[in-house]
């Protein structure tokens, strides 16, 4: 073997090693920008919940008092949202939200207290329109920590750790997981059906 054959191969190595770890790179990268596009397809449905909620409150003020009260908490949650959303406090921004996903919770509860509310058929609308909301919204946030727990074990991965220590910067993030606080959860699990 000569010695241009042998810089040749060390050639051909280097450029499978750049190539490999090129590869990594873009994989994360794409596993990066999924987890952001799945944050803004959140965003999208809290959106539309934020709408679907003033559509329903202006349906019914016609009937009860409790709108005004709920317009306030709704309106002053998705503004603590927001705000924590532009000073990047994503806890501070996924606590509002989580608010309000109880506040949609309750409405039912509280239309039982109004029959001519509930056979109205914009309001019935409106509350179908804020099931499925909450339902989107239910997906789009296990779509977002889904894509965060797949670029968390991809980046821990031994060749891939490797990159991502190369490129910290770019490829290092801790994306925070939607999830709902630890006295809520207690409660949930402790929910039972009694007839």
């Amino acid at each position: 073997m000569s010695i241009s054959t042998g810089w040749i191969i060390l050639g051909i190595i280097a450029l499978v090693i750049i190539g490999w770890a090129i590869g990594i790179y873009n994989k994360l990268i794409h596993m990066i920008e999924a987890i952001r596009n799945n944050e803004r397809q959140i965003d999208v449905q809290l959106d539309r919940r934020y709408k679907v909620f003033e559509s329903l409150i202006s349906a019914v003020k016609q009937y009860m008092d409790y709108e005004k009260t709920t317009l306030k908490d709704v309106v002053a949650l998705r503004n603590q949202a927001n705000t924590a959303k532009t000073q990047g406090n994503q806890q501070a921004r996924m606590d509002a939200e989580n608010a309000i996903s109880k506040i949609a919770g309750n409405l039912n509860v509280v239309f039982e207290q109004y029959p001519d509310l509930k056979a109205h058929s914009n309001v019935l609308q409106l509350q179908e329109e804020i099931v499925n909301t909450e339902n989107k919204l239910a997906y789009a946030k296990q779509a977002y920590n889904d894509s965060i727990e797949r670029y968390n074990a991809t980046k821990k991965s031994f060749f891939e750790a490797f990159v991502v220590g190369l490129f910290r910067s770019q490829l290092d993030f801790a994306f925070p997981y939607w999830s709902i606080d630890q006295a809520t959860r207690e409660k949930q699990e402790g929910y039972t059906v009694k007839f």
